[in-house]
C-alpha cells in the first residue's frame, strides 16, 4: 500500500486546504532543501505539532508532547550537550540498554547513528516539535557542562600541588569560575527570574531562583567551590572578598541575551558560610501599561481619576515583591505629559522614563528620600514620585507638598489599604495632615497564573471553597488549574496578575482618621460606604475567572469577607 504524503494526510485531516497544500508544494520547488512540513509551518498554514503528529501517523513514530513528561536529568546527561543541541534530540527515558530520544527530525540516521556511538546505548526514536526539544534543552542543561568543567579544573589544580602551588591552581580555575558566574545569571534572566539565591548547606551550595514570586531549586555546586563563587561575585560588586563575617551590599552589571542588566548583591553570614542574594534589574524593560496590570474596571476608573488629579497623595502599598514599583511607573507613564513637570526619588531607578526627572537615592552623598524629596519640591514640579515612605520627615514633607498643588505618589509596605493610615499615624504624621493630604490608597498582591499550556477543568475542594465562603453558591461548577508540565515547570502556573484593593478617602474616612480610629475602623466603615473593593473579592472574581486558582489566593491574601 503506497504511503501518504505529508501534504495530503495534513490536508486529509482538514488542517491545511487543497490551495495551501498546492502553493507550498509550489514553494517547495522554488526553495530546494526545504521539506514540506517547513515550508507549511513557515507559510503560516500548518503549526510545528500539526506536522509532527502528521508524520507520526505518515510513519509511525510516536508523537510525543514533551509538555507533559517529567524528565530525568541523570537520563538527559547521557547524551552530551552539543550534541542534543546540534540534532535537536532529548533523551526522555531509558529501558534497559534502549534509550528513547525525542527528535524533531527523527529520520536523521546519522543522527541516529551518532546518538548510538555516543552513549553506547540502542536508541529509539519518537517524535516532537523543535520549539519543545529546545525549550527542554534550555531547562536541563544549565549549568551542567560549566561545572562538570570547573570541578574537572579544581581536581587537576589540586592533584598537581595546588595547596602548594596556590597561585597556579586559582590561575587555572578563574575562567571556568567566570564562566560559571556569568552562566547563573544568563540562565536566571532567560527564565525571567527576580532573584538569585546562593545558598550554603553543610554538604553542598544551593542555586535558586525566585520566579513568579516563589524560589525553584535549580542546581547544586559541590562545597569544594562555594568561596571560589562567593568572591566571584563579590569582585564584580567591589565589595570586600575577605570580610566574610558580616553583611555587605553592592551591585555590578552584566550581560545576558544581549542586554546589559543591573545586579544587585546582598551577603549575609550563615553557619555554613556566606548566603548571596542578587536582585535583578533590567533598566531597558518595556513599561506595562497601567491597563494590562490586571486592575478591575471599577478600581481601575476610580485610580486613574485619583492619579489625573492635580493635587493630592496616592499611596501604593503591599509587602516586598507585590509589584508596587511596576504599579507605579506604568502610572507616571499614563499621566506623563509635556504640559507637566515629573520628578521621582528612587531607590533604585530600576526603569527608564522618557521625558522624567529621575532621581537615585545616595546615602553616602547625603541623598536620602526626605534630602532629595527637599530639592525636589524647589525644582516646581507638578507630579512627584517618592520611592517609598521610611521616616517621619519623609511622610510629613511629601504629605505637605500633596497640600500644596501636587500629586504625589508613593508606597508603604502594609498589608492592606486601611493598614497604611494606621502605619502612617504610628510613624508620627498627624491626623489632619493624613486627611487632608491622601486621596486614596491601592493595596495590591501578585498572584500565580493558570499556565496556558496545561490548563485543565477542576473542582475545588470543599475545604478550600469554604475558606471562601462560597461552597454552596458554586457547588459542582468547574474552575481551572494548571495540570503542570515542562513550560510551567510543572508547578501550574505561568507568569503573574496583579490582585488590588483601593480604599478611597472620603469625608467619612477623613473624620476617622482626625479620630485616631484604628485600620479595622476604617475598614468597616469604608465597606459600608462602599468606598473599598477588598483584595479578597479581586482574587475570587480572578479565580472564578480561571486566571489563577483559589489555592493561589487563598496563599496570598488574608481572607477577610465582606
Amino acid at each position: 500500500m503506497k504511503r501518504k504524503r505529508l501534504g495530503e494526510i495534513l490536508r486529509d485531516e482538514g488542517l491545511i486546504s487543497e490551495q495551501q497544500l498546492q502553493a507550498a508544494l509550489e514553494k517547495q520547488k522554488q526553495e530546494k532543501g526545504l521539506r514540506i512540513g517547513e515550508v507549511l509551518v513557515a507559510m503560516g498554514a500548518a503549526t510545528a505539532e500539526d506536522v509532527a503528529q502528521a508524520i507520526w501517523k505518515q510513519r509511525q513514530i510516536p508523537y510525543v508532547d514533551l509538555d507533559n513528561y517529567a524528565l530525568d536529568p541523570k537520563v538527559i546527561e547521557l547524551v552530551p550537550e552539543k550534541l542534543a543541541r546540534a540534532y535537536l534530540a532529548l533523551p526522555i527515558f531509558k529501558i534497559g540498554n534502549a534509550l528513547t530520544v525525542a527528535m524533531a527530525d527523527p529520520l536523521n540516521v546519522i543522527a541516529v547513528d551518532d546518538l548510538r556511538s555516543k552513549t553506547g546505548c540502542e536508541i529509539e526514536t519518537v517524535i516532537s516539535t523543535e520549539e519543545k526539544i529546545v525549550r527542554c534543552l534550555e531547562n536541563y542543561y544549565r549549568m551542567d557542562e560549566s561545572i562538570t568543567q570547573l570541578i574537572g579544573d579544581v581536581a587537576r589544580g589540586e592533584s598537581e600541588g595546588g595547596a602548594a602551588k596556590g597561585g597556579d591552581a586559582a590561575a587555572a580555575t578563574e575562567a571556568p569560575m567566570i564562566k560559571l558566574a556569568n552562566l547563573i545569571i544568563q540562565q536566571a534572566v532567560r527564565d525571567g527570574a527576580s532573584d538569585i539565591h546562593i545558598e550554603p548547606g553543610e554538604d553542598d551550595v544551593k542555586v535558586r531562583y525566585r520566579i513568579d514570586g516563589v524560589l525553584q531549586e535549580i542546581k547544586t555546586v559541590p562545597k569544594t567551590l562555594q568561596e571560589a563563587i562567593a568572591s566571584r561575585f563579590k569582585v564584580w560588586a567591589e565589595i570586600d572578598i575577605a570580610k566574610k563575617r558580616s553583611a555587605q551590599d553592592g551591585r555590578f552589571f552584566a550581560k545576558a541575551d544581549g542586554k546589559q542588566i543591573e545586579v544587585r548583591l546582598s551577603t549575609f553570614p550563615t553557619i555554613y558560610g556566606e548566603n548571596l542574594v542578587m536582585r535583578i534589574l533590567d533598566p531597558t524593560a518595556t513599561i506595562l501599561e497601567l491597563k494590562s496590570l490586571g486592575l478591575p474596571p471599577a478600581i481601575f476608573d476610580l485610580y486613574l481619576k485619583l492619579a489625573k488629579a492635580t493635587q493630592g497623595m496616592v499611596l501604593v502599598t503591599g509587602p516586598t515583591g507585590s509589584g508596587k514599583t511596576t504599579t507605579l511607573y506604568a502610572t507616571l507613564d499614563t499621566v506623563r505629559d509635556p504640559a507637566l513637570n515629573i520628578i521621582t526619588i528612587e531607590d533604585p531607578v530600576e526603569y527608564r522614563l522618557e521625558g522624567i526627572r529621575q532621581t537615585q537615592v545616595n546615602p553616602q552623598a547625603g541623598v536620602t528620600f526626605a534630602a532629595g524629596l527637599r530639592a525636589i519640591v524647589r525644582q516646581d514640579p507638578d507630579v512627584i514620585m517618592v520611592g517609598e515612605i521610611r521616616d517621619l520627615e519623609t511622610a510629613q514633607m511629601a504629605v505637605r507638598a500633596s497640600l500644596t498643588g501636587h500629586v504625589v505618589f508613593s508606597t508603604l509596605h502594609t498589608n492592606d489599604a486601611p493598614g497604611s493610615i494606621t502605619r502612617l499615624l504610628d510613624i508620627g504624621v498627624e491626623p489632619f495632615l493624613i486627611s487632608s493630604g491622601v486621596t486614596g490608597v491601592l493595596a495590591q498582591r501578585l498572584a500565580r497564573t493558570v499556565c496556558r499550556s496545561c490548563k485543565e477543568p477542576y473542582v475545588p475542594s470543599e475545604e478550600v471553597l469554604e475558606q471562601f465562603g462560597i461552597a454552596d453558591r458554586v457547588k459542582g461548577r468547574k474552575f481551572f488549574r494548571g495540570r503542570g508540565c515542562q513550560g510551567c515547570r510543572f508547578s501550574g502556573y505561568r507568569g503573574r496578575v496583579g490582585i488590588y484593593e483601593l480604599l478611597l478617602v472620603t469625608d467619612a474616612i477623613r473624620d476617622l482618621i482626625n479620630q485616631r480610629k484604628s485600620d479595622i475602623d476604617i475598614r468597616k466603615a469604608a465597606l459600608k460606604t462602599g468606598d473599598l473593593r477588598t483584595l479578597y473579592r479581586d482574587g475570587l472574581e480572578k479565580a472564578a475567572k480561571g486566571i489563577t486558582t483559589f489555592e493561589e489566593i487563598s496563599r496570598i491574601v488574608h481572607l477577610k469577607g465582606e
